[in-house]
């Protein structure tokens, strides 16, 4: 009895699973149409204040995140779009804070 061997090879319109083994093609990222604006924030000193900014952020329309560095007053502000200075400011304003204004990323 005779042996075979068969060498299954992806073809380029298939490639293979998700290419983590380095044999195809990985599937590309999804495109984003994320925004990132960095905020300074005056008035902050404890975990209840990111809680309260973070909180009446993520109320403004087109908000997917909030991330707030306590020790420089930075405030990182992700979204769909463009956010207008004043709904920003309205909402740091209505956590009991100020908004110095935008950081240069």
């Amino acid at each position: 009895m005779s042996e075979t061997t068969v060498t299954v090879e992806p073809s380029a319109a298939e490639g293979s699973c998700c290419g983590s083994c380095g044999t195809g093609a990985a599937a590309a990222p999804a495109a984003t149409t994320a925004e990132r604006t960095v905020l300074q924030v005056a008035g902050m000193t404890c975990g209840h204040c990111v809680g309260a900014v973070t909180a009446e952020l993520e109320k403004v329309a087109g908000v997917t995140g909030v991330a707030v560095d306590l020790a420089t007053g930075r405030v990182t502000v992700d979204s769909t779009g463009p956010l207008a200075d004043t709904e920003l400011a309205a909402a740091i304003d209505e956590a009991g804070y100020d908004l110095v204004g935008r950081v240069d990323a």
